[in-house]
């Protein structure tokens, strides 16, 4: 097979004749996480006329890439903070701030890092695609627990996850049926339950695995030390991670070959309205080489900003709202039980009762409210209430936790009844 050169940037005016095949990029949709479509809405188009009258053919593709990458977002200005950040940790400036600028400057990273696998997405097919979007959408989570079990602050692992969840459960849907449901205020939505049916369905299992080894506490008779239940509740949740794992592969190939027309049925539905008032061929914005470089290099500064936050979090909960409820529930929580295993890191599954139930509550109110698949503002706003009511209870809570609970959290009354690492 002969090679073709790969340039830094393409242009929207090469992409027709760049190799893509046409409908492609409809197949890609159906690989999308809902982190890859609800970022979407972020995005912006790019105005490429300027750059396009650069006489250097090299130096209009760097420009290409640059404006498509860094401009090409409605969070572009939060760029700024990355830098800032880096500036004050080398000066030493307050841990607050740095934690802040760090915290700001993740979030265009992780929405850029959805838009680039999407763009690897039309040179590798519909399948490899899916795979990258499900892993890399939740590559900031991933960065940051690992390298908070490497600093052994396991319960910013755990307290960050879960606030992950349950803000993809309750704030995220919520925001997205309530502002669906004002802008339709005069008819109602529908959507196809399959798709909720197999992530409830899966949750559910996940959220198995987190009571388990929490009844084992309480299961536990008077004859039973302390050290033997956390040794029979660690063992448990290493089981429990690998099936868990077991399970999000088996639900990657349900959703991307066995049984992909159920997360197609919908969006053909979609299509076919949206195509009768305009017909628009999606087709890659930069080339496959660049997007891998910008990919690679913005994993890097992820991996920076993220070393930062575990640096200074001292007093602050951490809750990144990215990547899919059931993605973090299944891949990003038993793997890095998993990963904390391979450190000597003895993390489990068990989050306490008060972290278990607002989980348990937060995924039954969501079924609840989308087992008849249809959905108006009222729904999206008790769901955000539902997140207001669980953050204002983490907020008032200066319940110490018990020894050996994995947490190691210790109440402390400044930032609002927050929790320091014991």
């Amino acid at each position: 097979m002969g090679s073709i050169a790969e340039p830094w940037g393409i242009s929207e005016s090469e992409n027709a004749n760049y190799g893509t095949p046409k409908g492609l990029s409809r197949e890609l949709r159906h690989g999308k996480t809902a982190h890859n479509m609800s970022s979407s809405s972020l995005r912006k188009k790019s105005d490429l006329r300027l750059i396009q009258k650069v006489p250097c053919k090299s130096l209009q593709n760097v420009l290409s890439n640059l404006q498509e990458v860094i401009l090409g977002t409605k969070l572009a200005v939060l760029f700024l903070a990355i830098p800032l950040a880096v500036i004050a940790d080398y000066y030493h400036y307050g841990r607050p701030l740095i934690f802040g600028l760090s915290l700001t400057g993740l979030t265009p990273l992780a929405e850029r890092v959805s838009f680039l696998t999407e763009q690897l997405a039309f040179y590798t097919g519909p399948t490899v695609g899916g795979l990258l979007n499900a892993t890399c959408g939740n590559a900031t989570e991933l960065i940051i627990a690992i390298l908070a079990l490497a600093n052994n602050k396991v319960a910013v692992v755990k307290y960050s996850l879960l606030g992950s969840i349950l803000s993809n459960l309750l704030l995220v849907l919520g925001s997205s049926l309530f502002c669906g449901g004002i802008a339709n205020i005069r008819r109602e939505q529908r959507f196809d339950r399959k798709q909720a049916d197999v992530n409830f369905f899966l949750l559910l299992m996940g959220l198995l695995c987190h009571l388990l080894p929490l009844l084992l506490k309480y299961a536990a008779t008077g004859e039973a030390s302390a050290s033997l239940i956390n040794k029979m509740s660690l063992s448990l949740s290493r089981t429990s991670s690998i099936v868990m794992l077991i399970a999000y592969i088996a639900y990657l190939i349900f959703q991307l070959w066995t049984h992909r027309q159920l997360f197609e049925a919908q969006e053909d539905d979609e299509d076919n309205a949206y195509n009768d008032e305009v017909t628009v061929e999606e087709t890659p914005v930069i080339g496959f080489w660049s997007g891998f470089a910008w990919l690679a290099g913005m994993t890097l500064v992820i991996a920076l900003l993220s070393e930062y936050v575990v640096a200074t979090i001292e007093d602050i909960s951490l809750g990144v709202a990215l990547g899919s409820a059931t993605q973090i529930s299944l891949f990003v929580v038993p793997l890095s039980v998993i990963v904390a295993w391979t450190m000597g890191i003895k993390m489990d599954l068990n989050f306490n009762i008060l972290e278990t139930s607002c989980l348990a509550l937060g995924i039954i109110i969501t079924a609840f409210t989308l087992q008849d698949g249809t959905s108006h503002y009222m729904k999206g706003l008790v769901l955000m209430l539902c997140y207001v009511i669980i953050a204002a209870c983490f907020f008032v809570d200066q319940i110490p936790q018990p020894k050996g609970t994995g947490l190691g959290m210790q109440p402390k009354n400044s930032v609002g009844g927050g929790f320091v690492s014991a």
